[in-house]
């Protein structure tokens, strides 16, 4: 029996739904031109659950939601590192961070501009702005069902289930579900979507984004 390589840091279910290949398709068309400047925003009321707040189980907005965030502006600008990264935030009463704006600045005059909070819901829509248009994604940005681009919509509908989901748009799991499957048919040791290099890409910026926010985990003393 075949076996899934732990290569994997991060497995962003983003990645794999039809609107996110979409917004691909368009990049690599050029159709918005150069990009210039990507916005990003996610905001949940959250801080009821533990598992969000608690230094111990790794909780904050830049592990729970930000990355979100993070990895589109990463995918947007083709997994290239930021030439500099800049985070603002504030502390949750148990030392975990709770609302936090990151700027990632890329060569060519290029940036992306995220904000993120586990307080209180904000829109949760992402813009991509070129040189020719703009792509919008209007709201759940983390499992997207729509892309508009120069104010033309286009809809992607989640595969249909009988099922009751306990989270929003749960079933489009079943696309990253069906893109390993392909992987291991194909006998790859990690995924072209979302690499083992997109994976600690990621947790690097996100480490930094904490760290510069005074976020400190016990693991991160370890």
């Amino acid at each position: 029996m075949k076996t899934w390589p732990r290569t994997q840091i991060l497995a962003i279910w983003s990645r794999f739904f039809p609107a996110y290949e979409h917004i691909r398709a368009l990049l690599s068309q050029k159709a918005l031109g150069e990009v210039k400047v990507v916005c990003a925003e996610l905001g949940v009321s959250i801080t009821h659950y533990a598992r969000l707040v608690e230094k111990e189980l790794g909780g904050g907005a830049i592990l729970r939601i930000g990355c979100y965030c993070i990895q589109f502006a990463m995918m947007v600008f083709g997994s290239e590192k930021p030439e500099s990264i800049t985070a603002k935030g504030f502390l949750y009463e148990t030392g975990v961070d709770e609302t936090v704006t990151v700027i990632l600045q890329y060569s060519g005059k290029r940036q992306a501009i995220l904000t993120f909070t586990i307080m209180a819901p904000m829109h949760n829509q992402a813009t991509i702005c070129g040189t020719k248009g703009a792509i919008l994604v209007p709201d759940f940005i983390w499992c997207p069902t729509s892309v508009i681009t120069n104010e033309k919509e286009k809809k992607f509908p989640l595969p249909p289930t009988s099922k009751t989901m306990n989270y929003h748009h749960s079933t489009g799991m079943s696309y990253e579900a069906e893109h390993t499957r392909q992987c291991l048919l194909k006998g790859l040791k990690e995924s072209p979507v979302m690499s083992l290099a997109d994976s600690e890409l990621l947790a690097n910026i996100m480490t930094e984004v904490r760290r510069q926010v005074g976020a400190i985990l016990p693991q991160d003393k370890e």
